[in-house]
C-alpha cells in the first residue's frame, strides 16, 4: 500500500496533467486569435492585474502604450491564459515541495524538481514573448515548453503508478528504442509546426498534398530557419518573405509524412507482436490518435484553418505524444 504523502502527490499530478492541456490549448488559442500581444507588458496587462475596461484606466492604458491601443478581447485572451499558467506553476511548485517532503517514502525528488525548473523558464519564455514582440524562435520555445511541461508531468503520473504494467512480452520489449526514436521525430515535428505558426506560414499553402503550383521551385533555406532573426519593433503577422514561409511549411508537411509513416509502422508492429491486451490497446489508441491528427491536419488546408480545428491539432498532437510515451514507457518498464 502507497504512502498517503504519495498518493495525494499523484492526484495533484493527475489534477495538473488536466490543467496543462487546458494551458496549451488556451496557449494555441491565444496564438492563432492573434493575441499574443493583447498585454504589451508582462506579467500583468496594462500595469492592471486584470484588463483596463473603465474609460479612465483605457484612456490611461493607452497614454503609456501609445502604439498597442486597447482590444479588450484580444487581452482577456492573453490574460486568461496567465491566469491558468500561473496556477499550473503554483500547483507544480507544490508537488516539488511535497516531494521532496516524501522522499523517504520513496516519493521521487528529481523529476518534480526538474518540471518545477522548465515551468520557471517557460515563465521566462512567456515574458519574453511579450518583450521581444512575438520573436518566433521565443513563441515556437514557448509553445515546446508547454509540451515538455505537460509531458513530464505524464510520465511523473506514470512514475506514481502503484500497478506496474503487465509483463509476459519480452518479444517486443526490445521496440522500447524505437519508441524513443518515435518522440525525437514528434517532437521535432512538433517543433516544425511550432515554427510554421510562428512564422504565420499556415495558410501558404492551399492544396494537398504538398503545396500549390510550382512549389518545388520557392523552396528556399537561407533565411528560412534562421533561429535568430533580423531585429524588428515587432514580428507580429511574420516577417518572412512568400518563398521562405512555402519553404516552412512544406518542410512540415514532409515531416507529417515521415512521421505519420514511421508510427504506423510501429503502432502495426506492436500490435501483432504483442501478447498482452494492454500493449494491444496502447497500439490501437496511438493508432486512433494518430488518424485524428492527420484528419485535423487536412482539414486545416481544405477549410483555411479554422480555429477550433487548427486549437485542436495542437491539442491532438500532445495527446499523440502522451499515448507514445505510454507505449515506450511501458515497454522500457520490466515488471
Amino acid at each position: 500500500m502507497q504512502d498517503k504523502n504519495i498518493v495525494t502527490i499523484r492526484k495533484l499530478v493527475f489534477i495538473s496533467i488536466l490543467l496543462a492541456i487546458l494551458v496549451v490549448s488556451l496557449g494555441a488559442y491565444t496564438r492563432l486569435t492573434h493575441a499574443g500581444l493583447g498585454c504589451p507588458d508582462w506579467p500583468g496587462c496594462y500595469g492592471h492585474l486584470d484588463v483596463p475596461n473603465t474609460e479612465a484606466q483605457i484612456a490611461k492604458a493607452e497614454l503609456a502604450f501609445p502604439d498597442r491601443p486597447v482590444e479588450p478581447h484580444k487581452a482577456w485572451n492573453e490574460m486568461i491564459h496567465r491566469y491558468f499558467a500561473g496556477t499550473l506553476g503554483l500547483l507544480i511548485l507544490a508537488i516539488a515541495l511535497l516531494s521532496v517532503r516524501a522522499r523517504n517514502a520513496g516519493a521521487p525528488v528529481f523529476l518534480p524538481t526538474l518540471i518545477l525548473c522548465v515551468v520557471i523558464f517557460q515563465a521566462a519564455l512567456g515574458m519574453w514573448t511579450v518583450t521581444m514582440k512575438l520573436m518566433p524562435i521565443v513563441v515556437m520555445g514557448h509553445l515546446i515548453g508547454g509540451f515538455t511541461t505537460l509531458c513530464l508531468l505524464f510520465l511523473l503520473y506514470l512514475r506514481l503508478k502503484p500497478y506496474r504494467v503487465p509483463g509476459g512480452d519480452p518479444a517486443i520489449r526490445k521496440y522500447a528504442r524505437y519508441g524513443i526514436i518515435g518522440l525525437v521525430l514528434l517532437t521535432g515535428q512538433i517543433a516544425l509546426g511550432g515554427w510554421t505558426s510562428s512564422n504565420y506560414a499556415a495558410l501558404v499553402c492551399t492544396e494537398l498534398p504538398i503545396c500549390q503550383g510550382n512549389w518545388s521551385e520557392e523552396l528556399t533555406f537561407e533565411n528560412s530557419f534562421d533561429l535568430i532573426p533580423p531585429e524588428r519593433e515587432s514580428y507580429e503577422f511574420g516577417h518572412l518573405q512568400h518563398d521562405e514561409r512555402v519553404t516552412i511549411h512544406v518542410m512540415h508537411r514532409f515531416g507529417a509524412i515521415l512521421v505519420s509513416v514511421y508510427l504506423l509502422w510501429l503502432v502495426f508492429t506492436i500490435f501483432t507482436k504483442a501478447q498482452s491486451q494492454f500493449f494491444k490497446r496502447c497500439a490501437l489508441g496511438l493508432l486512433a490518435t494518430l488518424l485524428l491528427q492527420i484528419g485535423l491536419g487536412v482539414s486545416n488546408v481544405v477549410l483555411s484553418l479554422p480555429l477550433f480545428i487548427a486549437v485542436s491539432h495542437n491539442v491532438v498532437a500532445a495527446c499523440l505524444m502522451l499515448m507514445l510515451i505510454l507505449l515506450t514507457y511501458s515497454l522500457k518498464r520490466k515488471t
